[in-house]
C-alpha cells in the first residue's frame, strides 16, 4: 500500500506532466462540459462583495475568475493548483481581484481563519492525504466560514465517462483501478468516504447532496473519438497500446456512443455530490 506522501507525488507528476497538458488541450471542451455544474456550484457557494475566498484545483482559473467578479475589488480570490501548466495558463488570463499559485492543497501555508469560503469544482479527489488537506482548508476558514465544493459520485452513476471506457476495454491492456483510499476522478463517490474524510479534518455536519446534470462530450461522435486518446484514463491506456487495437477501440466507443448523438451534441448524464460545511 502506497503511503499519503507517495501517492501525493504521483499526483503532482502526473498534472505537472500528461494530466496538465492534456487538460488545457481540451479546454475549451472541458469547459463547456463543466459549465452545467459551475452554475450549480457558484450558486452554492454563494459568494458576497469583499469576501476572500480560495478556489482549490482552480486549474486554468474559470471558476476564480467567476468568484473575483463576484466578490469585487473590496475582496480577494487565491486560485490554487498543483499544475504549473495551468497555473501558468490561468496566470495568462490576468484576472482582476485573483492571485493563481502553485502548491499543494495539504501543505500550503494559507493564511490562519483569513478566508470566509473555501470553494472546489472537481478538485479535491486527488488529494494523496485528504484529511490533511481539508484540515488545512479549515484552519483558512474563518469561525463564520464555509467549504463548498462539488465532487463526482461513482463510475456507476457517470455514464458520460463509463460508456467510452467500457467499449474500448475488450481491446485495450488492463486500465489500472484505484484503490478505495487512492486518489482519483471518482475518489469521493463513496459518501461515507466524504464524510468520514470531513469529520476526519474537523468539519461538523457536513451536507453532502446528490444532483445530476448532462455532460456535454463533444459536438460529433468523430470529433469525440479523434480526441479519446488525449486526455483521461484511455490516453495511458491507447499508450500501451498497439495501432490495431487503438482502432478497434475507437470503433467501439463510436459505436457505444452514436445513441447518444443530438443536435446540440453528444450527451450523457453526470450525477455529483454538492457538499457544504462549516469549520
Amino acid at each position: 500500500m502506497k503511503s499519503a506522501a507517495e501517492l501525493a507525488a504521483e499526483q503532482a507528476a502526473f498534472w505537472n506532466g500528461p494530466g496538465g497538458q492534456g487538460w488545457l488541450g481540451a479546454y475549451q471542451r472541458i469547459e463547456r462540459s463543466l459549465e452545467p455544474f459551475s452554475q450549480v456550484l457558484l450558486e452554492a457557494a454563494s459568494a458576497r462583495a469583499g469576501e476572500h475566498v480560495i478556489d482549490i484545483g482552480c486549474g486554468t482559473g474559470g471558476t476564480t475568475a467567476a468568484l473575483a467578479r463576484t466578490v469585487g475589488p473590496t475582496g480577494h480570490v487565491v486560485g490554487l493548483d498543483i499544475s504549473e501548466t495551468l497555473i501558468a495558463a490561468a496566470r495568462s488570463h490576468r484576472v482582476d481581484g485573483a492571485t493563481f499559485v502553485l502548491g499543494d492543497a495539504a501543505s500550503h501555508p494559507f493564511r490562519h481563519q483569513a478566508y470566509d469560503l473555501v470553494f472546489s469544482r472537481f478538485g479535491v479527489m486527488f488529494f494523496g492525504d485528504p484529511v490533511a488537506a481539508f484540515r488545512n482548508f479549515r484552519q483558512a476558514l474563518k469561525p463564520d466560514g464555509r467549504l463548498v465544493f462539488i465532487a463526482w459520485r461513482t463510475p456507476q452513476e457517470n455514464p458520460w465517462g463509463l460508456v467510452p471506457l467500457r467499449a474500448a476495454a475488450p481491446f485495450l491492456p488492463p486500465i489500472p483501478r484505484p484503490g478505495p483510499e487512492d486518489p482519483g476522478q471518482y475518489s469521493f463517490g463513496d459518501r461515507a468516504r466524504v464524510e468520514r474524510i470531513l469529520k476526519g479534518a474537523g468539519f461538523s455536519a457536513p451536507t453532502i447532496e446528490a444532483f445530476e446534470r448532462p455532460v456535454w462530450l463533444g459536438p460529433t461522435v468523430a470529433e469525440i473519438v479523434d480526441g479519446a486518446g488525449r486526455f483521461g484514463p484511455l490516453a495511458r491506456a491507447f499508450a500501451d497500446a498497439g495501432p490495431a487495437a487503438v482502432e478497434k477501440a475507437k470503433a467501439a466507443i463510436a459505436t457505444a456512443l452514436e445513441p447518444h448523438q443530438g443536435p446540440d451534441g453528444v450527451v450523457l448524464p453526470g450525477a455529483c455530490w454538492l457538499v457544504r460545511a462549516s469549520p
